[in-house]
């Protein structure tokens, strides 16, 4: 079965293998940050609301963990933009964890964590993954480029609010790019905040996959290894990820543009599936390469395959 609003399950470096959820539209969101995977922001917004159907979202949900063969670690509300933005997430997570009895994840930006609102709606995640990229507005406005809605005091408060009445554990996830944020001086502020957030977690990664802007570059080795001594983060190797997985092999070439829309694949993981499946590699890559929604993009000598983003 083909979904609209649920994908995987992915493999995840933190969350194992996780069922993507996305209950809001591709490139909707309130930040433009510049190592987006998925490219730059289409419908910039701050404005919370139901951009599809909760119930159908939940259907979609319910179904997907019926039809999994193979376990899900987490079920995990990602979204193509910040899911925060899904006025009933709240809800979405509470019947999520009733109906399917697994553990939930939130990946967000944290930029709406101030409101009391949506520290309720995530307050019931097993797992909350917020962001943190700068120590201060400057790299805040350079990195992430906030709607003009959003300030950065504003949003680090959020952060320490929510780790206050949060049930489940909080991972902050920091992303360095070379030349913005990965000086001793700019991790030390994050360290600072991150002193006073207290979360369970730090997790510090680099952009991997194709960015937004094509200046974009991974930090060296050593302002990598300088990262993980003073935010004293989790390691994780960079393309440690784990395998994709589909039940259904006569999707297989559906499957895999669906999940290119939310997570780009390397060619390599392309060509596991296949042969996973023992259908050819090198037909399957063309396919979806001819295909003239998919971009593929060269990155630091892998390529990567991308669902241009649906225009709004």
């Amino acid at each position: 079965m083909i979904y609209k609003h649920v994908y995987g399950p992915v493999p995840s470096r933190r969350l194992g293998r996780s069922l993507g959820v996305s209950p809001i539209p591709s490139k909707t969101c309130n930040y433009s940050c510049v190592y987006c995977q998925l490219g730059r922001t289409d419908r910039m917004t701050n404005i919370r609301e139901d951009f599809f159907a909760p119930q159908e979202l939940l259907s979609e949900i319910t179904n997907a963990v019926k039809e999994n063969t193979s376990g899900i670690d987490y079920v995990t509300f990602v979204g193509e933009g910040e899911p925060t933005l899904c006025k009933s997430l709240g809800y979405l997570i509470d019947e999520t964890k009733m109906r399917t009895h697994l553990p939930v994840a939130v990946i967000t930006n944290g930029s709406l964590l101030c409101k009391s609102s949506v520290g309720e709606d995530l307050v019931n995640a097993d797992i909350v993954l917020p962001s943190l990229d700068a120590g201060d507005e400057e790299t805040f406005l350079k990195i992430n480029r906030p709607h003009k809605a959003i300030e950065f005091k504003a949003m680090v408060n959020g952060l320490k609010e929510f780790s206050k009445i949060r049930h489940g554990e909080l991972w902050i996830e920091v992303m360095i790019v070379k030349g913005l944020n990965d000086s001793e001086k700019e991790l030390e502020e994050m360290f600072n905040i991150l002193q006073e957030v207290k979360p369970d977690r730090v997790y510090v990664n680099v952009p991997i996959r194709p960015p937004a802007e094509s200046w974009v570059e991974i930090p060296d080795e050593d302002s990598i290894a300088k990262a993980h001594e003073i935010l004293h983060s989790y390691i994780i190797d960079k393309y440690e990820e784990g395998d994709f997985h589909i039940d259904d092999p006569s999707q297989l070439y559906d499957e895999i543009l669906k999940i290119c829309e939310r997570h780009p694949m390397r060619e390599e993981q392309i060509r596991k599936l296949a042969n996973e499946f023992g259908v050819s590699s090198d037909e399957i890559v063309s396919n979806v390469g001819n295909n003239t929604e998919v971009k593929v993009v060269q990155y630091h000598e892998k390529r990567f395959f991308v669902v241009k983003p649906k225009r709004i």
